[in-house]
């Protein structure tokens, strides 16, 4: 059987949530394009409802999300790797994060998943994934966390 070789891409946008799956995703990120010296972009989106203009300024909401940046950044430093990080707001998590993966010529968009269920047991998905997976132009890695103990 032949061996396998690590996926290749050479610009990847690695979309934070600020869940539990972020670090992984960075580290993910980080240790495959490593060697061939890939352009990562971490995007952190913060979701406007409707009644909010697109250019609101979410100061409490924008804090969280600089505090989500920064974690990803301080991931990347320690493993001497290096991250661009971009903030969007947007109305919608899913079309913005392709929206960056379209503008910046991503090979790959990586996602990751909380394992959560919603009442009565139902594994839960959201709504970004699924967008991403219908309609980003690159490749899509969703990376879920393992189940916690209460989930088996």
């Amino acid at each position: 059987m032949p061996e396998a070789s690590a996926p290749v891409f050479h610009r990847a946008v690695i979309a934070l949530s600020g869940g539990p799956t972020d670090g992984a995703i960075v580290r993910l990120a980080l240790e495959l394009g490593r060697h061939i010296h890939a352009e990562l972009i971490a995007v952190h989106v913060v979701e406007l409802d409707w009644t909010q203009p697109l250019d609101a300024d979410v100061a409490e909401r924008s804090e969280e999300a600089q505090r989500v940046l920064d974690a990803a950044e301080g991931i990347a430093e320690s493993l001497h790797g290096k991250l661009e990080s971009v903030l969007v707001q947007a109305r919608d998590v899913g079309a913005a994060i392709v929206d960056e993966a379209a503008a910046r010529d991503a090979d790959v968009l990586i996602m990751g998943l909380s394992y959560r269920t919603r009442f009565g047991g139902d594994f839960a998905i959201g709504r970004a994934i699924p967008y991403a997976l219908k309609n980003a132009p690159c490749a899509v890695w969703v990376v879920r966390e393992p189940m916690g103990e209460e989930s088996q």
